[in-house]
């Protein structure tokens, strides 16, 4: 599924430039424990949290996630988002909660990331 569907689904905005949304996504996968992230995230994973700060940046750029949506009207500070921009990591953001969220991309067809 393209970023651009998924941005659609959530009416979500782009916090990072819009030719970001052309990256595919294969799985979602919906935290806040970042630790969780990096022991269960792959690559091409959309990573949906509440948490904005600079670790989630971060941990996306350990793991080879290029595209986070932050739910509940969440938006990180200009800096995280720079730092975002800087590592090439598109930024959605959507009023949805997590739950929602994902339930919504679920119904339209993108999976979980499997746990083995």
């Amino acid at each position: 599924m393209k970023l651009r569907e998924i941005k659609e689904i959530l009416n979500a905005e782009c916090l990072t430039d819009d030719d970001c949304l052309d990256h595919e996504v294969d799985f979602a996968f919906g935290s806040d424990l970042m630790s969780d992230v990096l022991a269960f995230v792959d690559e091409n994973t959309l990573l949906l949290t509440g948490l904005v700060n600079p670790q989630v940046i971060r941990t996306a750029e350990m793991m080879d996630i290029n595209q986070i949506v932050f739910v509940r009207g969440k938006r990180p500070s200009d800096s995280t988002i720079r730092l975002a921009k800087a590592n090439g990591i598109a930024l959605l953001t959507t009023k949805e909660i997590l739950f929602m969220a994902c339930g919504k991309l679920y119904e339209k067809g993108l999976r979980g990331v499997p746990i083995v």
